[in-house]
């Protein structure tokens, strides 16, 4: 796929890749200023409960979104696929799209539900989650890990890449894999189970063998 640097574009160039990282970081920012500058009628331990809410909501839609849209509905699956084909390439939602979908998924919903400073509260906290499975989807693909944490999101991320994209859709966290079920298979002689922990890459992913991560021998593309 060729890269464009139109605002749409499903590849990106290094530019407007790294673009889309300074633009979340600067929403967060510029939210938190707003609740702690224009939001005095909300008490402090309210507005932590709400972004806190907004990170665990967060962790759903990222479940959700790559499980049952990524993987499963035209034109995304097809575009989903693309990463998969490529997992190295600078491939990832437009900044446009993915900011117009938190603020009428997210920002409005709460906001004709609640007060302002409730929907800026929770769409800090989804934010801050988008950031975050950025960040970690980035360094699956792109870094070798240092820390434990880093390392399990590596592996857990190799099976769903080196296992056709049927299991283990969670980046960030495992926890709603836990929950629906959707953790790794392994196969024993007594049949096929479900395994909760990853020892290594499957031997079947195309790029077991870098221990760390998917398709990457180490360093940023």
């Amino acid at each position: 796929m060729e890269r464009r640097a139109d605002m749409m574009a499903l590849e990106h160039t290094k530019a407007s890749y790294w673009i889309d990282f300074l633009v979340y970081a600067l929403l967060v920012t510029v939210l938190a200023s707003c609740l702690f500058a224009y939001a005095p009628e909300i008490e402090p331990a309210a507005i932590a409960k709400l972004t806190v809410a907004g990170v665990v909501t967060w962790s759903l839609i990222e479940y959700v979104m790559h499980r049952f849209v990524l993987h499963a509905i035209e034109p995304f699956k097809s575009w989903h696929a693309l990463h998969h084909d490529r997992p190295t390439a600078l491939i990832i939602a437009p900044t446009l799209l993915s900011a117009t979908l938190i603020t009428l998924l997210v920002f409005v919903p709460a906001l004709l539900a609640s007060s302002l400073a409730s929907a800026i509260s929770l769409t800090l906290g989804v934010t801050v989650g988008y950031l975050a499975y950025s960040l970690c989807h980035h360094a699956t693909h792109h870094c070798r890990a240092t820390g434990r944490w880093l390392r399990e999101r590596k592996r857990w991320h190799a099976v769903h890449h080196g296992r056709g994209g049927r299991e283990c859709y969670g980046v960030t966290s495992n926890i709603w894999d836990h929950v629906f079920g959707t953790g790794p298979i392994r196969v024993s002689r007594f049949g096929r189970v479900r395994s909760l922990r990853i020892g290594r890459s499957p031997s079947n992913s195309p790029h077991a063998g870098d221990r760390d991560h998917p398709g990457s021998s180490g360093g940023d593309a």
